[in-house]
C-alpha cells in the first residue's frame, strides 16, 4: 500500500533533521564522512518532501 503524502513529508522532516545533525556532528569531529553522510540524507529528506508535496498536487487536480 502506498502511502499517504503526510507519510511522505512526516519522514522527509525526520530524515532533513537527522542530516542536519549528523552533518554538524561531522564539522564538530573533522569528519567528512559524516558530513558527506549527513548531507545524503538531508537530500533524502528533501526528495521525500517534495514526494508528498507532489501527491497532494495530484490529488487537487481530480
Amino acid at each position: 500500500m502506498a502511502k499517504d503524502s503526510k507519510a511522505d513529508k512526516a519522514e522527509g522532516a525526520i530524515d532533513k533533521a537527522a542530516g542536519k545533525l549528523k552533518e554538524g556532528v561531522g564539522k564538530a569531529t573533522d569528519n567528512h564522512h559524516t558530513e558527506a553522510e549527513g548531507k545524503a540524507q538531508q537530500a533524502k529528506g528533501h526528495g521525500k518532501s517534495a514526494r508528498g508535496e507532489t501527491k497532494d498536487a495530484l490529488k487537487d487536480r481530480k
